[in-house]
């Protein structure tokens, strides 16, 4: 290798920067919590009265963030988010989560019989979120009448599909699988 004057010279057994780790449920939830506790940032979110908007962030790691508002009585309805983990923290107005305290099978199914004592509620104030992990069934709502609420989310890795479900009782279905083209 040769080195020109005045340059610095570079050996060819450098060793290269490490790889940049994938960021833990913990390092997600400090994000998200970190960017629910900035006030300027949850108030540049403009709010519709009508449905849920959203600004996309940049999460930690690689990770993929969001700045969501949703209005009084709006809600994700049942979903996954894949092979990703992640973390939301409600950053003003409270959030109510439904989850399934099981891990279901990733692909090959339509319909399951959910058994007794699956369900979980979570009620999340401003400044309470929660971290997750891949394959979490979740639905997310804001229950108030009349107040709009905003929280941070982070997944990682970056969001493959969300997978969508109903729900009637104890049944489950997959009803749709999305690609981040349907909602970028």
């Amino acid at each position: 290798m040769s080195v020109s004057p005045g340059s610095p010279a570079v050996s060819a057994t450098s060793p290269a920067p490490p790889p940049v780790s994938a960021p833990t449920q913990a390092e997600l939830l400090d994000f998200v919590r970190r960017a629910a506790a900035d006030a300027e940032l949850i108030a540049s979110l403009p709010l519709d009265p009508q449905g849920r908007t959203w600004v996309r962030l940049d999460g930690p790691g690689g990770s993929e963030a969001w700045l969501i508002g949703w209005p009084p009585g709006t809600g994700t309805g049942w979903h996954d988010h894949a092979d990703s983990v992640g973390a939301f923290m409600t950053a003003s107005g409270e959030l109510k989560e439904n989850s399934l305290a099981a891990r279901l099978p990733t692909d090959g199914w339509k319909t399951l019989e959910l058994t007794d004592g699956v369900d979980r509620e979570r009620r999340l104030p401003a400044g309470q979120g929660r971290a997750f992990g891949r394959h979490h069934v979740h639905e997310v709502l804001n229950e108030s009448p009349d107040r709009h609420a905003i929280s941070v989310h982070a997944y990682y890795p970056p969001l493959p599909r969300i997978r969508r479900y109903s729900r009637s009782g104890g049944i489950l279905r997959l009803e749709q699988v999305e690609r981040p083209e349907d909602w970028q």
